[in-house]
């Protein structure tokens, strides 16, 4: 026993001799993180604000918002797809982390030869017999323990570490993919609730609008029957009602849409899910958050991340694609012990070791290597087109949200307006009509620009609405205060 235990401890020593000769060099190229393409300020932000990213809870205080993403966070099937990948990528890499360490095996054995009598004669090879006959049969029992090290890597050259330092930097890549993937799938159900809710507003109004045509069409008709009206102003309200109810029917559809989409984000496998919304001021929206002027705070968005770790991951492919040009090392040994009787398998003078180092240096490879590093090049050149190509696309993001925020607000004070006077306009035409002022075709052009009016008025709330989810899905994030920024 003491034998076997020494063997092990041979066998524990030579691993630890091994790690200690793999020092941390590596022959990746340093990493320097590229210069961001795009100017040093955002337009059109605050110069006075500090620049971070903003918390979605921050966003959208809407309790019933609020639950219909927290509910897409858990159950969207994208999002599943997300986690998984990232959950794939850091089962890959402990694949390659292991090729770090030494694979020690611990096994026995148990073989039983038996050998005729003129095999005995002869020797036949067998331990323990002697040349000569007269024997007889024999019995030959072999019993062996060991403890091995198979074909471990002395990574002189970094060619395994480089390889540890790419799988990571995959995985982490994939971990800043899903928390993009959150932010795209927080945004897209806000963008689904708002739609919803401006949709239920706009049916509401064709609604109304087709049960005023209706009452104006009894109206018309009776005045017609009486000689007062005619029939050019009963057609033109028939038109007209043919319209709204056009309208109302395109809209019942969209509605019916618009929560078939919000379901399906949601993840959810009841039908029978309803949402509390009717209407675009029924949904809290918090868009008065500032934006700072600093445009370096785009380098912490998600994606610009993933981006930057794919750079790192090709980097430290070349470090591995260089040292393919040198020596690889394999070390194989194993010790324990060996014996005919079971009860002597850890007596003293049973040990057994044996250690086979080996080399392999490339001579002619044909220009495999080259052509490795050379497309490794490749790819970290291609990785950085993608890493500043990202942070461009976060810039143009985020401007063109800040271009519609600055005028957003005058232009709903427009439109709002315009409904006011619209509105109006409608009242006092109808009274004027009922007065038999005018006729109905004044009133008629009067409640289609009021209908144009109001429809233009929800659309434009949707835009202000729709650009503060713009803003999140450029600066914002799951949880900020679990985010690290750039390493």
């Amino acid at each position: 026993m003491r034998n076997l235990s020494m063997s092990f401890k041979m066998i524990m020593v030579g691993a630890a001799s091994m790690l200690a000769a793999c020092t941390s060099v590596t022959m990746a190229p340093g990493y320097e993180r590229p210069a961001a393409p795009i100017a040093a300020a955002l337009p059109q932000a605050d110069e006075d604000a500090v620049s971070a990213l903003i918390e979605w809870r921050d966003v959208f205080p809407d309790p019933e918002l609020r639950a219909v993403i927290e509910t897409a966070l858990v159950n969207n099937r994208n999002l599943r797809v997300a986690v998984l990948n990232v959950e794939r990528a850091r089962a890959l890499y402990r694949v390659q982390r292991s090729e770090s360490l030494p694979t020690i095996t611990a096994g026995g054995d148990y073989s039983r030869q038996r050998f005729g009598e003129n095999a005995a004669a002869f020797g036949a090879g067998g331990v323990g017999l002697s040349p000569g006959g007269g024997q007889g049969p024999i019995t030959i029992e072999q019993f062996n323990a060991t403890a091995a090290v198979s074909a471990y890597e002395l990574d002189l050259f970094g060619r395994v570490r480089s390889l540890n330092r790419q799988a990571l930097e995959t995985f982490l890549a994939t971990e800043e993919g899903r928390k993009a993937a959150e932010i795209s799938l927080i945004a897209e159900v806000a963008n689904a609730y708002l739609r919803l809710g401006a949709d239920r507003e706009l049916l509401a109004i064709a609604r109304d609008t087709l049960a005023n045509q209706q009452a104006a069409l009894d109206l018309t008709s009776r005045l017609a029957a009486d000689g007062v009206g005619n029939d050019v102003d009963v057609q033109r309200v028939s038109i007209s009602i043919e319209r709204a109810r056009a309208d109302a029917a395109a809209l019942e559809a969209q509605v019916a849409q618009d929560e078939n989409a919000l379901r399906l984000l949601a993840g959810a496998t009841d039908t029978a899910l309803t949402f509390d919304v009717h209407a675009i001021d029924d949904v809290e929206i918090d868009s008065d958050f500032a934006v700072g002027a600093s445009s370096a705070v785009l380098l912490s968005r998600p994606d610009v991340l993933a981006a930057e770790r794919r750079l790192k991951a090709a980097n430290a492919n070349i470090g591995a694609a260089r040292a393919a040009f040198f020596p690889r090392i394999l070390l194989t040994a194993s010790a324990g012990a060996a014996s005919t009787e079971l009860t002597d398998l850890f007596a003293p003078g049973t040990g057994v070791w044996r250690f086979a180092p080996s080399i392999s240096i490339p001579i002619f490879t044909g220009g495999r290597n080259r052509a490795q590093l050379k497309g490794a090049n490749i790819d970290r050149d291609i990785a950085i087109a993608e890493y500043e190509g990202s942070i461009q696309t976060a810039f143009r993001e985020t401007a063109d949200a800040l271009a519609t925020r600055a005028t957003i607000d005058e232009r709903l004070d427009a439109v709002a307006g315009l409904s006011t006077a619209a509105g109006t306009a409608f009242d006092l035409t109808n009274m004027r009509f009922e007065n038999g002022v005018d006729d109905y075709f004044a009133v008629l052009d009067a409640q289609r620009t009021d209908y144009a009016a109001r429809q233009e008025l929800i659309a434009v709330q949707l835009v202000k609405a729709m650009n503060t989810v713009q803003l999140f899905r450029a600066l914002g994030c799951v949880s900020c205060s679990a985010m690290a920024g750039p390493l």
